[in-house]
């Protein structure tokens, strides 16, 4: 998706099934278009091969092997199209005593440490989403990796693989962390370090109408200016912020703080303010936010709302070209304008 609303032209190859079985498009299928083959047979993995011929890059989500074994691995394709960028994205990586075993987001960041680490203290870990593993750790750094590789194509006429691994991406995620931690700055007490919601200036807090807000006054400048407008600059318990020993204190008056107030009076209050304060809004609110209303940040497009695509360009602005295909949608359309003779392929 994020290639697609860059600008890239992506097709995706779909497995050969009936238009009625066909699933509602999902919205991170965007800005693609749809051909079906049949791989497990020889005339559409031939088909396949010839998209290669001319692609920039080719990506692949398969367990390690399977790729190799329908007759489109690396070696495979590399040897047709020299410049191509090979991408491979899984879950444990090509090898590994883990690497044919099944498995999702959660269980990759348990594996790399990240997960452990989120939640609040003296409670299990929270799943954060799927966000960590699949889409930051193993979409997002693929992604990269294509385009790093295809600036390297475009210089030397050569391509290559990006192997990208989820419980690589997820542990790369983690660098600051590792970080701290080697610093004696982090402990694996999950809830008991600075920006784990262990510090009570960097948590989230109820309100009296039963939404809540966020508060991120990390800096001493900024913490003043917190404590002051809420009315406890004098108080004794904020007097040490960096004390971990004076957190439960400080983080009772936060919530008995905030919830003498609603979150709109909050805002009016805080927002826009150096105490580093934003409202939690949920999916149907936040796109109404001014802030993300006057930057765009989610748009309209065949009816649904979404995020709008990002980052953004001076020169090359991002767009969204289509939303997402049925499967085998355009087999024909790409067959021809790529110069594929058809072959065996859904819809003949």
């Amino acid at each position: 998706m994020v290639l697609s609303d860059m600008g890239a032209d992506v097709v995706r190859v779909d497995r050969v099934e009936s238009p009625g079985d066909d699933a509602h498009p999902a919205l991170w299928d965007r800005g693609r278009r749809s051909v079906a083959l049949d791989l497990k047979g020889p005339d559409g993995v031939g088909t396949l091969l010839c998209l290669v011929d001319t692609a920039d890059a080719l990506i692949e989500g398969y367990r390690p092997g399977v790729a190799e074994r329908l007759g489109i691995g690396p070696e495979t394709c590399l040897a047709r199209n020299r410049r191509l960028v090979y991408g491979r994205v899984s879950g444990w990586g090509s090898e590994g005593p883990l690497a044919q075993a099944p498995g999702h987001d959660l269980n990759f960041i348990a594996l790399s440490g990240v997960l452990n680490a989120i939640g609040h203290r003296g409670e299990r870990p929270v799943p954060p989403l799927n966000l960590v593993g699949d889409f930051g750790g193993g979409g997002m750094l693929l992604a990269m990796g294509v385009c790093a590789a295809l600036v390297h194509a475009a210089r030397s006429g050569i391509g290559q693989v990006v192997d990208a691994a989820m419980i690589d991406g997820s542990a790369q995620l983690m660098t600051s962390i590792f970080g701290m931690r080697a610093q004696g700055k982090w402990n694996d007490e999950r809830g008991s370090n600075l920006i784990d919601s262990g510090a009570p200036f960097y948590d989230v807090y109820q309100t009296s109408d039963g939404a809540y807000v966020s508060i991120a006054a990390l800096e001493g400048r900024f913490f003043a200016d917190l404590v002051t407008r809420l009315g406890l600059a004098d108080d004794p318990v904020m007097g040490n912020r960096m004390d971990p020993a004076s957190w439960p204190a400080m983080r009772r008056r936060f919530v008995e703080t905030f919830k003498t107030k609603t979150q709109a009076a909050w805002c009016t209050l805080l927002e826009g303010t150096d105490c580093c304060f934003a409202p939690v809004l949920s999916m149907h609110d936040a796109p109404a936010h001014p802030q993300n209303a006057l930057r765009r940040t989610f748009v309209q497009h065949d009816g649904v709302t979404q995020p709008a695509p990002a980052p953004r360009f001076s020169v090359t602005p991002g767009g969204i070209s289509r939303p997402a295909p049925r499967r085998g949608q355009h087999t024909q359309e790409v067959l021809a304008e790529w110069g594929v003779a058809p072959q065996t392929v859904w819809g003949e």
